[in-house]
């Protein structure tokens, strides 16, 4: 068994002992829980250690058929797009059930589902064939259907029967699109994603056209794309916070990594569909912003803001060139640790005050210092504040934008557009610290806890991500440079 194979089947064998682990136990659930995640975690930083970011091809690959006939195998494999990534699932795992000790019903189910979920968004972006990559996407329904309908708010059923309706819905597009890329495949001899990719070139433009569609509305109902997002304000209001963590910090991230894959290999449609996706990223930005902005509720504000930040996602995908791509998934690892740090720090003021309303705090500096500094400085990253992994993503998404766009005689506009989704940005975050650490002090406010040791310990490790990868971006651009450059050179190839 490969290291990948190790990697994978860790949080499923976790998953098994605890299944076979009394549920009155709870400590040792808990621990087992925390083992088996930490395991997977400290797997990851050794195959970053090992991984030649140089090298833009497949590493640790790993090779069994399952069906022959269709083409079908357990394939895994790791490059400059999917280890990130995996990095980063790995890592918010870890931090979900360290703010999980809340949790007091149901303690056992609670932290199976946990692992079950780990285990699919592993093998998403270890998968290197679409039939297991697909099998593995809806892997990821099963725990989240039951982590938010079971441990959610008072509208947790509404809230998981809407995100798994929504998700199947775009599952069906994204498979008619693999079957339709699959009927040219066969003629290549499998379902691998690199022969799916000498397939497509078969494909007639039209057909491109509306595969690139499919797999548009698939992973856009995922990250998620206006106006494909109705799941994503309740889901991430009735979660718990924990599950926000995985649910924004990660889960969108599995939509914007299948969308790279699908544009990689129909770069041609994706040419002809450029003016959408420029549309649908800017408007996405925009909209999520000012909603955002709108909202009283801190978890309601912090999900819409996502809203926007994976617009700047979309936006950099849809540069079709190095720069803006290189943005793309900057972006997705920013938002993955900014997004979970604010969720985990409305979580933790929820749990201690019972109340999202912005206007029932303030002056809370004067009572919990370190929550102040932390969700000062993940606000100040949300916005894109220069020495923040945040700005270094977006500076990369604009400058790829101007450069792509300005062909399209778009260049200018986009600038602009973008530079305003910056400054609502801005006005939601400025906003937020404002109402929540200044102004006269609250008498219900004054005996809050600030934060404890497995609290800190979380929040910290997310901000120091956050501020570290501002400050010094090499490492982070260094792994994927290599992969995004292959993937460039076949766009080119390809459109020209």
């Amino acid at each position: 068994m490969g290291i990948l194979s190790i990697l994978l089947w860790t949080p499923a064998a976790g998953v098994l002992l605890l299944a076979l682990t009394p549920g009155r136990n709870i400590q040792l659930i808990r621990y087992i829980a925390h083992l088996f995640a930490a395991i997977a975690l400290l797997l990851v930083c050794w195959l970053l250690s090992i991984y030649n970011a140089n090298d833009a091809e497949l590493q640790f690959n790993e090779y069994f058929p399952l069906n022959p006939k269709l083409g079908s195998a357990y394939a895994l494999g790791v490059d400059g797009l999917s280890m990130p990534m995996l990095a980063l699932a790995t890592l918010l795992t870890s931090m979900a059930l360290l703010a999980s000790f809340t949790v007091s019903n149901s303690v056992k189910g609670y932290h199976i589902c946990l692992l079950l979920l780990e285990f699919g968004i592993l093998g998403v972006f270890l998968a290197q064939d679409w039939a297991l990559f697909y099998i593995f996407w809806e892997v990821t329904l099963i725990p989240l259907f039951f982590l938010i309908g079971r441990w959610g708010g008072s509208r947790r059923h509404a809230a998981s029967l809407n995100f798994v309706l929504y998700t199947m819905g775009g599952s069906i597009f994204m498979l008619v699109s693999l079957l339709a890329v699959s009927q040219y495949d066969l003629e290549h001899g499998g379902s691998l994603m690199s022969s799916m990719h000498q397939a497509a070139k078969d494909m007639p433009r039209i057909e491109q056209v509306l595969v690139l569609l499919g797999f548009v509305i698939g992973f856009g109902v995922k990250m998620p794309i206006f106006p494909l997002h109705g799941w994503l304000p309740l889901a991430h209001v009735e979660a718990p916070s924990p599950v926000s963590i995985l649910l924004s910090g990660i889960l969108l991230k599995m939509g914007a990594y299948g969308l790279i894959r699908a544009v990689v290999m129909l770069p041609e449609a994706a040419k002809l569909l450029q003016p959408i996706l420029i549309f649908l990223g800017l408007f996405g930005m925009l909209y999520g912003g000012l909603l955002a902005w709108r909202q009283s509720d801190l978890k309601a504000m912090v999900a819409y803001s996502s809203i926007s930040h994976m617009g700047v996602v979309l936006l950099g995908i849809a540069t079709l060139n190095e720069t803006g791509i290189t943005g793309a998934v900057l972006q997705m690892t920013a938002h993955g640790l900014i997004a979970a740090a604010l969720f985990l720090l409305v979580g933790l003021l929820y749990e201690r005050t019972h109340t999202r309303n912005i206007q029932d705090y303030s002056s809370l500096i004067r009572v919990m210092p370190r929550f102040a500094v932390f969700l000062t400085l993940t606000l100040l990253a949300a916005m894109g504040l220069p020495g923040s992994v945040g700005f270094v993503a977006e500076l990369h998404t604009l400058i790829g934008s101007f450069n792509s766009f300005t062909s399209l005689g778009m260049g200018m506009g986009v600038i602009v557009l973008f530079s305003v989704s910056v400054l609502i940005g801005a006005a939601y975050a400025i906003r937020t610290i404002s109402l929540l650490f200044t102004g006269p002090e609250k008498s219900q406010m004054q005996q809050l806890e600030d934060l404890r040791v497995p609290e800190l310990l979380a929040a910290g490790i997310l901000v120091t991500g956050i501020v570290l990868f501002g400050l010094s971006p090499g490492p982070l651009l260094d792994l994927s440079a290599a992969t995004i450059g292959q993937m460039n050179g076949v766009i080119s190839q390809r459109i020209l």
